[in-house]
């Protein structure tokens, strides 16, 4: 059986390879000390056999990996419901509402110490106020029922703790100004969303930018993307592409390249912080 998608196998199998390296240990060894055959160390080093949380936990003790938040992180991608205080994985209840792509997005924003996202559409999911998020995922997803409707719309605004721990998340959002026009629930709920973004953009841990149509053309026009980053390990960061209930995860280092510069670039042609600001306020207005 293979725990979690294959982006978390392969990274923590990379990771725990490092590790067993830094530790001065040989595949050989460090299977000898868990009792297990090498061959079992190689495929999870590889990411082609999935591993159970309870053998990550051996291998880290074998390591003198004593970082709590590193050993969590791990942990969190072998699949573990049990991490640290910050991380008490409350997505699990929601197993029979979302698909596993998208419980293990919401794992990875959960554990990211940043995270940078372009928006073309709709406001990021961790901005969005309780009417947007419904009549959003109203919209977005044909046939719900009002109970399931209801469920993602509270993993939605569960997903916002991260801006709320400590330490908290720290985001950087570029939007479309397509996002600040579209008018999703209709006037009240876009006017009390508008000003959910000028309170967040007010945080210090939270960068919005706004990219004018007067911007023309960007590369940004493909679609809406994630960068996850981690502080502990810049190996795990991760690019997704995010859908409503599914996600693609782009791990290779050219992608990650890729999608930074694109973001840097993105953020040139954007509006300044305090720039966006000003467009935000004016847009709920209706200048």
């Amino acid at each position: 059986m293979q725990h979690g998608p294959a982006v978390h196998r392969r990274k923590l199998g990379a990771e725990l390879r490092a590790l067993r390296t830094s530790a001065g240990l040989t595949s050989g060894e460090a299977a000898r000390l868990v009792g297990w055959h090498q061959s079992k160390v190689s495929r999870i080093e590889t990411g082609t056999s999935g591993v159970k949380p309870a053998d990550v936990r051996l291998l880290l003790d074998v390591y003198g990996v004593a970082d709590p938040q590193l050993r969590d992180l791990l942990l969190v991608l072998a699949g573990s419901d049990h991490g640290g205080d910050r991380h008490h994985h409350w997505w699990h209840a929601y197993r029979g509402v979302l698909p596993p792509t998208y419980r293990d997005f919401i794992s990875l924003e959960s554990q990211a110490s940043a995270m940078r996202t372009l928006e073309t559409t709709v406001v990021p999911g961790l901005l969005q106020t309780p009417e947007y998020a419904r009549a959003v995922t109203r919209a977005a997803v044909d046939g719900l029922s009002e109970e399931r409707l209801d469920a993602l719309v509270e993993v939605r605004l569960a997903r916002q703790d991260v801006l709320r721990t400590d330490p908290p998340l720290e985001l950087r959002a570029v939007l479309d100004e397509a996002v600040l026009r579209r008018e999703v629930g209709g006037p009240g709920v876009m006017a009390r969303q508008l000003e959910r973004l000028l309170e967040a953009a007010r945080l210090p841990h939270v960068r919005l930018q706004v990219l004018p149509f007067g911007a023309g053309a960007h590369i940004g026009v493909t679609g809406s993307f994630v960068i996850f980053s981690f502080s502990r390990t810049s190996d795990l960061d991760v690019v997704v592409l995010d859908h409503l209930t599914s996600s693609l995860y782009l791990e290779r280092k050219e992608d990650l390249e890729a999608y930074s510069d694109a973001f840097n670039a993105l953020g040139t042609h954007a509006l300044s912080p305090e720039d966006s600001l000003e467009f935000i306020a004016a847009t709920a207005a209706g200048a």
